[in-house]
């Protein structure tokens, strides 16, 4: 690596990389005074993740299709033990912070009439699964306990952040169009 590339400028990185990392980073450092590098590493790299539905959609039922909905992947993880749990719980706290943060009008509009999600608290359940995962150990190659409980007790700061993210993109460049990625 050149002097002056610094490992955000790498070759190997994407521009939807470069862009998620660069726009959390502004977010949560500068408008909202979080420094934690994991941190905001770690919710840009969840948004990157989530750009493709089967990332969204990774917990299957024990038919083998996909858990889409709260109340299914909450099924899934207490049928679960070790990390596979851990994994699950995860899951759970990034898709409840996902939507909470990225597109919460989805939230509002869940009907308990239509899906047995519209009676659940994304946010509640969020903060548990981070913190149900954060107690079983994930080894040198998952997001470390600490990171994960912080997940779970700055769950409304997150979302917020991601809310704040959102907004940022949709509002565009200081010459009034949209943000385009090439």
């Amino acid at each position: 690596m050149k002097p002056e590339q610094t490992s955000d400028d790498s070759p190997n990185r994407s521009t939807i990389e470069r862009f998620f990392s660069g726009l959390s980073e502004y977010i949560f450092q500068s408008k909202l005074g979080v420094a934690d590098v994991q941190l905001i590493d770690y919710l840009s790299d969840m948004m990157l993740r989530f750009i493709r539905i089967d990332s969204l959609n990774r917990v299957r039922r024990s038919n083998g299709r996909p858990a889409t909905e709260l109340f299914q992947m909450l099924s899934e993880a207490e049928q679960r033990i070790g990390l596979a749990k851990r994994d699950v719980h995860r899951h759970i706290g990034d898709v409840t912070l996902f939507w909470s943060g990225m597109y919460p009008e989805r939230l509002r509009r869940l009907r308990p009439e239509r899906s047995p999600d519209g009676f659940l608290d994304y946010c509640k359940q969020g903060k548990r699964a981070y913190a149900i995962a954060a107690e079983i150990e994930g080894g040198a190659n998952r997001p470390s306990s600490d990171l994960l409980h912080q997940l779970s007790s700055e769950f409304e700061m997150c979302a917020y952040g991601l809310r704040e993210v959102r907004r940022e993109w949709e509002r565009g460049p200081s010459d009034g169009g949209p943000l385009v990625i090439s």
